[in-house]
């Protein structure tokens, strides 16, 4: 039996993750492909534009066999985390053979190499002080990171740049570190991550598979352009035809032809409570406490805490937020999860208590296909952890050091929930009653 994994947000799921699929498949000889899926809120510090249900839908109906979810904790927070907690999920199910991944290099041994060369020159003394001057003059942090390593060796400056290749390091750190028997394999990634244009098509067809004789040609838009396109503002029926030779056809069903009510997700529909948690925190109790209550959160810094603190009263959306507290030093995406933290309750103490436990996680299914049967055998038998759907058996089945992360996933999926009930005016959707999605 050969397995592979895929880390992935689908969000939403588009042609180009149906041909990485396809190429994983190819590439490894996989009897079975298993993702690692974030839930209901993503590494931009965003909510997904659809559920984590909806998502391991396409996933399972494009070729995946076994969707998990990734907790919250580690789904919403720097690539550090997320690869950690995912190479996790994958190593813990003792049989996964190949992590396989795009990339802007497409290039597995120059990944590998910089990892090595990374994880070795953070415990010299010259590294941490030119990653140290670089931050205080003003850099980000993966800026800074970038300029104090290319100063002690002559590693390509894109590995450390491309989000995709940065994720890739990160890959292949976490496998190392656990002294894990997982191998990781580069796809090379087609198209720009951050490209919000949509791709020509003219190679493949609305109803024809991005994995067939033209795909290897094929340039596929990215989700950042999907999302982009559904944030235009155009009416549902121009919206679909210009975004549907980018999906296959599951994904523009779940987005544009559904008969439940629901429809997309975005940051702005999260402002409202939002805004309530940082007006709780900040006029509650501890307000005059130092320091601020929101240094407590991931990723928020003190600097970080007094901008949010002056803009309180200022900022009418999410995104107009982030604006306001991007600089040199503060990435949007950095600031949003920051945001994203707060209205979580997702503190900087638990991802450190993660870390320094060697990032413990749960087996949870989101869904899998009718052919995986031997595959969940092969689970259940090798498995860390014990692989599990119902959440009514969580208790019985996890240790409890686990719950506290199982619960901050509920909770999560909660807020998504109310905000998606109060857009559409659908049915609130509680986690303890959803369905394992089988196809």
């Amino acid at each position: 039996m050969k397995v592979t994994g895929i880390i992935a947000e689908y969000n939403p799921f588009h042609r180009g993750h149906e041909y990485q699929l396809a190429e994983a498949r190819r590439m490894t000889g996989a009897d079975y492909i298993i993702v690692v899926m974030s839930g209901c809120f993503t590494q931009r510090g965003t909510p997904a534009v659809l559920d984590k249900y909806d998502r391991a839908r396409m996933a399972l109906s494009c070729g995946a066999d076994l969707v998990l979810e990734l907790p919250v904790r580690f789904s919403c927070a720097s690539a550090e985390y997320f690869a950690s907690g995912a190479v996790s999920v994958l190593d813990q199910l003792g049989c996964v053979d190949t992590l396989c991944f795009g990339s802007e290099c497409g290039d597995t041994g120059a990944l590998l190499a910089a990892s090595a060369l990374l994880s070795k020159a953070e415990g010299t003394p010259e590294y941490r002080h030119k990653l140290r001057d670089a931050q205080r003059a003003g850099l980000s942090y993966p800026a800074a990171r970038e300029l104090a390593l290319r100063g002690l060796s002559d590693v390509d400056p894109s590995l450390l740049s491309l989000p995709n290749n940065i994720l890739g390091i990160e890959y292949c750190r976490a496998l190392t570190s656990r002294e894990s028997g997982i191998r990781p394999l580069a796809i090379l990634r087609k198209g720009d991550y951050h490209d919000t244009r949509l791709a020509e098509m003219d190679s493949l067809t609305a109803e024809g598979p991005s994995c067939g004789k033209n795909a290897a040609a094929a340039v596929f838009s990215s989700a950042s352009a999907v999302r982009a396109a559904l944030q235009d503002g155009p009416s549902a029926d121009e919206a679909f035809q210009k975004l549907r030779p980018s999906l296959p056809s599951i994904t523009w069903q779940l987005l544009f032809k559904r008969q439940d009510g629901r429809g997309p997700i975005t940051e702005e529909d999260f402002v409202l409570p939002l805004r309530c948690r940082l007006l709780e925190l900040l006029e509650g109790p501890d307000f005059s406490k130092a320091p601020s209550p929101l240094t407590d959160f991931a990723d928020i810094s003190k600097a970080l805490a007094d901008k949010i603190e002056k803009q309180l009263y200022l900022f009418s959306g999410w995104q107009e937020l982030c604006r306001l507290l991007h600089s040199r030093d503060l990435p949007h995406a950095r600031a949003s999860r920051g945001l994203c933290h707060i209205l979580l309750g997702i503190r900087q103490r638990d991802l450190e208590e993660s870390k320094a436990q060697g990032f413990p996680v749960y087996l949870r299914m989101l869904g899998f296909s009718a052919r995986a049967l031997p595959l969940l055998s092969e689970i259940k038998k090798k498995g860390a952890s014990p692989l599990f759907f119902r959440l009514a058996t969580a208790r019985e089945l996890l240790p409890d050091s686990l719950l506290p992360l199982l619960a901050e996933e509920i909770r999560a999926s909660h807020i998504y929930q109310a905000a998606v009930s109060s857009r559409y005016g659908t049915p609130f959707l509680n986690e303890y009653q959803r369905q394992i999605i089988s196809f």
